[in-house]
């Protein structure tokens, strides 16, 4: 084992960093996300649009085509469709004609459309950031983050879904590690993530890894040099579009809460981190006020708590905090707590010598 690429998929931001085991080096770099560089490139079109590809992360994507499906013909493939929603009526009556996966290929040749393909993995782009950083397009593995909601039954929430998944799978118990996936693993429900590795097979890697977004920012962050051997310790990623806090006793998770960050304050989070290690938190409270939801195993209290480490792009929030916040950056860099967890978990799948990441 030599050369590995791990990519954290963001809403702003594409992470990626690239990592020699022989030599210990390691390289990066971040990207504006593949979400905001597809809505761009939408925005840049004209006329009708014929748009194929399988689920990526919507937000800007999903604004754009609707956008465009007021004033223009949008065909979409079931597929790719499912990045707008799961629901295929209701992106038809936003106006997009839904059609089969082969019809929309053939009709990706037809002159009279823009053809448009969504996708988290972005083969091509990612090839020219790996070569501006003057390294070859070869590597022995590939590791991929992204936050995958999950296709929930019908009736069924998607939220409650995803989190119920998590939790039969962390009280086994199983640590936030073993939610890495090789290619041919990834769970059923998980279609985002199983859409990526399908796309990551073209990174010229001899094999792919993929892991929820969450998961990978409380493996990243638990790396910080902060945290040490000091434990119970709360992480807490607050990334563009979620946040994500989790108390953490070593590699198990005690409990974890998501949020959007747009509806994040100071005041809520600072609540949050409290109730969290107190054990006051509660999914169903979680989803009622507006959040992704919550995960409680046990209370540790927070007067026990060792460490705070606050990364991601928005930590700012947490700048004027009254709580003892420590600004944690796993290799010397906030941006990489997605990778470099991707990176850990890697390492401990493979059975590979420790990685210092100070």
């Amino acid at each position: 084992m030599s050369q590995l690429l791990m990519i954290d998929v963001g809403a702003g931001t594409m992470d990626i960093l690239c990592y020699d085991t022989s030599s210990g080096e390691h390289f990066k770099a971040v990207a504006p996300s593949p979400v905001r560089h597809l809505a761009w490139q939408i925005t840049q079109t004209s006329g009708d649009l014929v748009v194929s590809g399988v689920e990526m992360g919507g937000g800007p994507v999903t604004e754009a085509l609707r956008q465009r499906a007021a004033t223009d013909r949008v065909v979409i493939s079931s597929s790719a469709a499912a990045t707008l929603h799961h629901d295929m009526d209701r992106v038809r009556q936003w106006g997009l004609i839904v059609e089969e996966d082969a019809a929309v290929e053939r009709l990706c040749g037809d002159p009279g459309y823009t053809a448009v393909r969504l996708s988290d993995v972005q083969p091509e782009r990612i090839g020219q950031i790996i070569s501006g950083l003057g390294l070859p397009m070869a590597f022995d593995a590939v590791a991929l983050c992204a936050q995958d909601h999950g296709v929930a039954p019908r009736g069924v929430s998607h939220l409650d879904y995803r989190h119920n998944l998590f939790q039969e799978i962390l009280e086994r118990p199983a640590t936030p590690f073993d939610l890495l996936y090789r290619d041919g693993e990834v769970p059923e429900a998980f279609n985002r993530l199983r859409s990526m590795v399908s796309d990551a097979r073209k990174l010229n890697a001899q094999a792919v890894y993929v892991m929820d977004s969450g998961m990978a920012a409380m493996c990243g962050a638990a790396q910080d040099a902060h945290a040490g051997n000091a434990s119970p310790i709360i992480i807490l990623d607050i990334a563009t579009s979620h946040t994500v806090a989790a108390v953490m006793e070593g590699d198990q998770v005690a409990g974890f809460v998501e949020y959007h960050t747009r509806d994040m304050t100071l005041a809520r989070l600072e609540d949050l981190l409290v109730a969290l290690a107190d054990g006051r938190v509660r999914h169903d409270r979680i989803l009622a006020e507006g959040g992704h939801g919550a995960y409680l195993r046990h209370a540790v209290g927070f007067d026990r708590v060792r460490a705070i480490i606050a990364t991601g792009p928005k930590r700012r929030l947490m700048a004027d905090s009254t709580l003892p916040v420590i600004w944690g950056a796993p290799w010397g860099d906030n941006m990489m707590t997605g990778a470099v967890g991707l990176l850990e978990a890697m390492r401990r799948r493979l059975g590979l010598a420790p990685i210092h990441y100070l």
